[in-house]
């Protein structure tokens, strides 16, 4: 039987784990911890129990992200390898995708943008907006950074009462802005609007600046495909709001691919398999 190569992306906090064995992709998992050690090792045992596999079935271990800095010896004893997190996050976002070229959107706690063209894999710049900044922001509005509870917040909000829109300022569409297009973000908030409406305004800032900076990040070249990739990409916002704006402005297309959560660890695996081809 085939060996297994691991993937694993190690956040700070979170580290998310894939397995790749030929052609098949092992049931993925996140785990958290106060600690990047605690949440790898955690990851890994959890792993290895859920997916029935022991240390023997696994050739090498590839790992990435931030959090592998805190990592100096082989995993468990197997063979451990460190993949460059922006080739990750191409070959992940990538993965049983039919899309050549893309520029590729990794939201993290920060959000970093990579340039993919056929082969060729280029980091190209970030920006200090993402999960962090989302939670940060709820933390001091809200009073919780619960991602499920600022989502099912969000869900209930009107962002019409906390966003200043073309519509609210013209009493006509001004040149290529339609009047629901965003004028201002946060402009209509009060001190007193509500939780629903304060969540929805948060995660609409977070996203339509991330949706942005793919957009000025694919300036210069032919690329309109965008792909969105972590815990970030899973709010039903994106395809409510952000998508349809962003794509008719624009003329571009946004993509959420399956595992959109673990592409990194996924990307992780797929350069160690592709090593070993």
């Amino acid at each position: 039987m085939e060996k297994i190569i691991i993937g694993l992306d190690v956040g700070i906090s979170t580290t998310k784990i894939v397995g790749i064995q030929g052609n098949n992709l092992l049931s993925p998992i996140r785990i958290k911890a106060t600690d990047p050690v605690s949440s790898l090792y955690g990851a890994f045992g959890k792993f290895l129990h859920d997916n029935k596999i022991t240390l023997e079935d696994i050739e090498k271990v590839m790992i990435t992200g931030v959090g592998c800095a805190y990592v100096n010896q082989p995993i468990y004893g197997c063979v451990t390898e460190r993949v460059d997190e922006y080739i990750a996050d191409a070959l992940g976002a990538s993965y049983k995708c039919d899309i050549e070229d893309m520029i590729v959107v990794s939201m993290g706690t920060g959000t970093t943008y990579v340039k993919k063209q056929g082969d060729k894999i280029e980091h190209i710049g970030g920006l200090g907006i993402g999960g962090g900044s989302l939670q940060g922001m709820a933390r001091v509005m809200l009073k919780t950074d619960d991602m499920k509870e600022i989502s099912s917040l969000a869900k209930k909000g009107d962002v019409k009462k906390i966003d200043l829109l073309i519509g609210d300022i013209s009493p006509k569409p001004l040149p290529n802005l339609p009047m629901d297009v965003t004028a201002s973000l946060f402009a209509k908030a009060q001190t007193n609007s509500l939780p629903e409406d304060i969540a929805l305004g948060i995660v609409h800032m977070v996203l339509q600046s991330i949706g942005s900076g793919a957009i000025f990040a694919s300036l210069n070249t032919h690329i309109k495909d965008m792909v969105l990739i972590g815990q970030l990409s899973l709010f039903p916002q994106w395809k409510q709001y952000i998508f349809p704006q962003l794509e008719k402005l624009y003329k571009v297309r946004f993509h959420i691919p399956q595992n959109s959560l673990f592409c990194t660890a996924i990307g992780a695996a797929i350069y160690g398999k592709n090593k070993k081809d």
